[in-house]
């Protein structure tokens, strides 16, 4: 039976890491690059992000966003975002087809320029990393299957690492044997570090993130708080009663984090009542309420929406993150600028906390150089096991065959069928696949059978 559970492990181990270790490289060099992403853009962009445009004149943030949506027709403000000093202010802007750009302002409102933001250096290391910059639910899904099948990858590492008493062996005889000790050595080093970076991902993947995310929306109290869910609503008796809206408002929370930096968020418009308040008037409130930089305005959704002031923890845009302690979302009437609510980190579930720790580490920058320095040393660890680990069975692979570990047993151990039927649990898009491996089993036992029979 011990036999059977090791070879099993082993079997497994060695076909999930032949599908999958192109997949692997992919995410973690992707990691790597988008680790850096704020450096990087601090350099690419540093006229957007640091320059002036020439012009002395001063002119009011409102006049600011008239400009840039003339300047680029078809596309309407959705966000303005205030940076600390020394960033300039940026506009957020989206057009019908949902392109979006962002407009870049100096310290006199003036525009500086624009870019694309879905070609931007974090975004294409985003899209890379998540969809391999194809996009499409299966690729997503492929992605997230690959992010599982490493936990496998890395649990059922660890225990034939102790089974085999790889580590404990001294003397090797021959290079792949060495080569195994190393690989096996250093993949029980990074075990724990490489399932945080997972697990921590994991929440904004496309299926099992879904249910994450849904489990927070219904159940307030563990997840994310009903009023970030369904916003409060402006004054409507602010504005003439023929022009008020008869269809019930779509607010949205406009949290500049984690739906909105995974291209989730709802699909918000500057509105054109003339009766709205003013930018320049709610910045007014704002400061009164001695709200730092840096923040995100997001514009109201409908007549009887309200001005959003966000600070997040997790929002994917360079100089916006702040500390999860300061997670924010507060909001202002649209025509009084009278504040309304605030929904604060202390006000979070346990998910929504994981989530507002967990996604910076795992994009790492929760606490600075020493998290970015950490991930570093992780994933080019990861990619020295993974490395090990074709060089391993290069060394025992025989000239013109697979070389995969023996099957000695048709039987499957009861411990292995429990121990990924857990995982599968925990895991469900795994626990799919699972069923398509024992599938492909059965057809091709099935197959060799037949054939043997005809024999």
């Amino acid at each position: 039976m011990k036999t059977t559970f090791y070879q099993s492990f082993w079997r497994t181990h060695f076909y999930a890491a032949l599908f999958i270790t192109p997949l692997l490289i992919s995410l973690t060099l992707s990691g790597i690059g988008y680790l850096f992403y704020t450096n990087v853009e601090n350099h690419l962009y540093d006229k957007y992000f640091f320059g002036e445009s020439g012009k002395t004149e001063v002119q009011s943030i409102d006049d600011a966003v008239k400009l840039a949506e003339e300047s680029y027709a078809g596309y309407t403000t959705n966000k303005i975002i205030e940076l600390e000093e020394p960033y300039n202010t940026r506009l957020t802007m989206k057009n019908a087809d949902g392109d979006e750009k962002y407009v870049f302002l100096d310290n006199h409102n003036q525009i500086i320029g624009g870019q694309d933001v879905g070609y931007t250096f974090s975004n294409i290391m985003r899209n890379i990393h998540s969809s391999l910059f194809i996009g499409g639910t299966v690729v997503n899904y492929l992605v997230e299957l690959a992010a599982c099948w490493a936990v496998f990858l890395l649990l059922s590492g660890i225990y034939m690492t102790f089974k085999a008493k790889v580590i404990k062996k001294t003397k090797q005889t021959n290079k792949r044997q060495k080569s195994r000790k190393f690989h096996a050595l250093i993949g029980t080093i990074i075990t724990i570090p490489m399932l945080v970076i997972i697990f921590t991902g994991l929440p904004w993947s496309a299926f099992m993130g879904k249910y994450i995310y849904q489990a927070s929306q219904d159940h307030p109290t563990f997840g994310t708080p009903l009023l970030q869910q369904q916003p409060p609503t402006s004054d409507i008796s602010e504005i003439p009663w023929a022009t008020r809206q008869e269809t019930p408002p779509t607010s949205d929370s406009g949290h500049e984090g984690h739906a909105v930096h995974h291209g989730n968020g709802a699909d918000t418009v500057c509105g054109t009542n003339p009766y709205q308040l003013s930018v320049v008037k709610l910045q007014h409130e704002i400061n009164a309420m001695n709200i730092s930089k840096p923040y995100a305005i997001i514009y109201p959704t409908s007549e009887v929406g309200v001005y959003t002031v966000a600070k997040s923890s997790n929002t994917g845009v360079t100089g916006l993150d702040v500390s999860p302690y300061d997670e924010t979302t507060m909001y202002f009437d649209q025509y009084s600028g009278k504040y309304i609510d605030k929904v604060g980190y202390e006000d979070y579930g346990v998910l929504a906390k994981w989530f507002t720790w967990g996604i910076p580490l795992h994009e790492g920058h929760l606490f600075g150089w020493p998290n970015k320095l950490i991930n570093l040393l992780v994933c080019l660890t990861f990619l020295v096991v993974i490395v090990w680990g074709v060089s391993t069975w290069l060394l025992r692979k025989k000239q013109g065959m697979l070389s995969a570990p023996p099957k000695i047993s048709q039987k499957v151990s009861i411990p292995f069928i429990i121990f990924m039927i857990i995982l599968g649990i925990l895991m469900p898009l795994f626990g799919l696949s699972l069923i398509v491996v024992v599938l492909v089993e059965i057809i091709i036992h099935l197959m060799s059978k037949n054939k043997t029979e005809v024999n």
